[in-house]
């Protein structure tokens, strides 16, 4: 818990789901016996590239240097037992500095959205989005759940890969991965809730991540909605099907963050205007996914 970032950090729902993690390693760092900082590498597309994940450094020893150390010693490890990656991946929750593009391309952007409220509130919120989208013309087609089967079809299409991927890859929730068969085991063990706006060369598709635990207060859940696509409507359609999915399995107070197109940002949010107490958590920021050779 020393690591945690605003309550919301994922690491305590997810840190023993990666001890056990088939080819992902995790790094402690330690000073005097005290555990200052972590970061967890998982092999993907493969074997071929390596996804840096979780980097963390206590906060009273944040700036001395440690962050970049621990990658170094990531980085060197991945490159003595795991020769045959060539390329590292990783989220960022901030504008890259030129500094960093000039060591790592930009892959990708997405722009979040963040709500948060009372679950018991959340259903009024979902039938004040439904009389909204009810009112679009453009909103005919009914967003269709996806079996995992069709899902792994999808997913790997020309149609979803050239038009609606950013960047030509999968981001579940802070995970960039390239759509390819050797990823297909570790999106499906993520447990995913994959729901488009029509089954036929979709216009919007979106995953949901199982809701988890975090510390921002005794009974907090956050839930992370991806959404790759261009149209307003598809989009605003496939996250209303998202929260009407996972409504029954949510209790106490919801953070949400949803994912999508920066330039669907503004669209979205004034979509989520409601009378309904759905707060917004937090202003305009983005993922950043880079990537760099090994």
């Amino acid at each position: 818990m020393a690591f945690d970032y605003n309550g919301l950090d994922y690491m305590a729902a997810f840190y023993h789901r990666w001890l056990q993690e088939s080819r992902r390693v995790v790094f402690i760092a330690r000073i005097n016996g005290r555990v200052v900082a972590l970061e967890s590498a998982l092999l993907v597309d493969g074997g071929q590239t390596v996804v840096l994940q979780g980097r963390r450094v206590v906060s009273d020893l944040r700036g001395s240097g440690i962050a970049g150390a621990l990658q170094r010693h990531v980085t060197n490890y991945v490159r003595r037992h795991y020769p045959e990656v060539s390329a590292v991946r990783l989220s960022r929750g901030d504008n890259p500095s030129a500094q960093t593009l000039a060591k790592y391309r930009l892959i990708a952007k997405e722009a979040i959205l963040s709500l948060c409220c009372e679950v018991v509130n959340l259903g009024s919120f979902i039938t004040e989005l439904q009389s909204k989208l009810l009112l679009r013309a453009d909103s005919s087609c009914g967003p269709v759940m996806l079996s995992w089967r069709q899902a792994e079809t999808l997913v790997l299409s020309e149609h979803v890969v050239s038009n609606l991927l950013p960047g030509k890859t999968v981001i579940n929730d802070w995970e960039p991965l390239k759509p390819v068969e050797a990823n297909l085991e570790v999106l499906q063990r993520r447990g995913l809730t994959w729901i488009v706006d029509r089954e036929f060369k979709p216009a919007a598709l979106s995953l949901g991540t199982p809701p988890y635990a975090v510390p921002y207060r005794h009974n907090a859940m956050r839930l992370n909605i991806n959404i790759f696509g261009r149209s307003l409507a598809s989009v605003c359609a496939v996250f209303l099907a998202q929260l009407e999915a996972f409504l029954p399995s949510l209790k106490g107070y919801l953070v949400c963050h949803t994912y999508v197109d920066p330039g669907l940002w503004a669209g979205l949010r004034q979509f989520c205007q409601n009378d309904a107490n759905v707060s917004f958590f937090k202003d305009y920021w983005e993922e950043v996914i880079l990537e760099t050779d090994l």
